[in-house]
C-alpha cells in the first residue's frame, strides 16, 4: 500500500471559508473524474533529510499520524511537493521567516517537478528556501478500500492559502478547478453533479460546520485510520464508513 498525502486548501470568502477543489481527467489510473482536493502519493525523494525544514518536527507529526519519523517527514514533503505541483501554492519560505508570496517566479521550476526533473530538496536548495511545515495541520487518516487493485495509505493536512498566493487549476490532473463553500461543494455531490471519494464527503462535512479558515486550523483533531468497506449489490454502489453507509 502506497503512502499518499493530500492538502486541504482553505481560504475565507464572503459567505464563510472556501474549499480548493480539483475535478479529475477521466483518464486517471485512480479517482478518475472525481472531485478531490490536491494531492498525490509519496516519492522516494520526498524522503530526502537535506530538505530544508521549518516547524513541528518530523516525530510531532509522526505521533499525530502514527508512523515513524522519517515517513512523518516524507509525508510533509510530499504534501508541499504535490501542493506546489497541482495548485501552484508553494508552503514555503525565507530562511528568515517570511512565507513565499506571488509564486509565479517558481513556473519552470514547477514544471520540473512535475516531470521529475527537479526534486523537491533541489528546489529548495536552489532558491534559499525551506518547507513550512507549520502551515500544516494534520487532519485525517484513510485508507483505500481492501479490494481496491490500487490503494493508497493517506494522511490528509489542512493549510490556509498563504497571502498573495494563487491556487491555479494549471495541471494536467485535473480538467477543471475552483475555490468552493464546503456546503456547496457537498449539495453538488448529493445531487449527482461531481463525485466525491468517502474522505473527500467527510472532510467537506466537516468543514462545512466551521465559521473560518481560523477555527479550522485551531480545531482539535484525534486522528484515527479510517477504511471503508464497499458495498456492491442491486441497490448498487455503497460504501460504509463506521456503519453510516453512503451512495456513490
Amino acid at each position: 500500500m502506497r503512502p499518499a498525502a493530500t492538502v486541504i486548501l482553505l481560504r475565507d470568502g464572503a459567505g464563510g471559508p472556501e474549499v480548493f477543489l480539483q475535478h479529475r481527467v477521466a483518464q486517471m489510473d485512480f479517482a478518475a473524474g472525481m472531485t478531490v482536493f490536491p494531492g498525490g502519493g509519496v516519492d522516494r525523494r520526498d524522503a530526502d533529510a537535506s530538505i530544508a525544514w521549518q516547524g513541528p518536527p518530523p516525530e510531532e507529526w509522526a505521533a499525530h499520524f502514527d508512523c515513524d519519523p522519517a515517513l512523518a517527514r516524507a509525508l510533509a514533503c510530499a504534501a508541499v511537493r504535490e501542493t506546489f505541483e497541482e495548485s501552484g501554492v508553494l508552503l514555503a519560505g525565507e530562511a528568515s521567516g517570511a512565507v513565499v508570496g506571488d509564486t509565479g517566479r517558481f513556473r519552470e521550476a514547477r514544471r520540473a517537478l512535475v516531470s521529475r526533473q527537479l526534486s523537491l530538496a533541489e528546489f529548495l536548495t536552489g532558491t534559499g528556501l525551506v518547507l513550512r511545515a507549520d502551515l500544516l495541520r494534520p487532519w485525517a487518516h484513510w485508507l483505500t478500500p481492501r479490494g481496491e487493485s490500487r490503494r493508497y495509505d493517506t494522511r490528509f493536512f489542512l493549510a490556509a492559502l498563504p497571502e498573495g498566493q494563487c491556487a491555479d487549476g494549471e495541471t494536467t490532473e485535473a480538467v477543471g478547478s475552483g475555490w468552493q463553500q464546503p456546503a456547496d461543494a457537498l449539495a453538488d455531490a448529493r445531487a449527482g453533479r461531481t463525485t466525491v471519494l468517502p474522505p473527500t464527503w467527510v472532510a467537506l462535512a466537516e468543514l462545512a460546520e466551521l465559521g473560518s479558515v481560523a477555527d479550522a486550523l485551531a480545531a482539535e483533531r484525534s486522528i484515527r485510520r479510517i477504511t471503508p468497506r464497499l458495498i456492491r449489490d442491486d441497490r448498487g454502489l455503497r460504501v460504509d464508513i463506521d456503519g453510516q453507509e453512503f451512495t456513490l
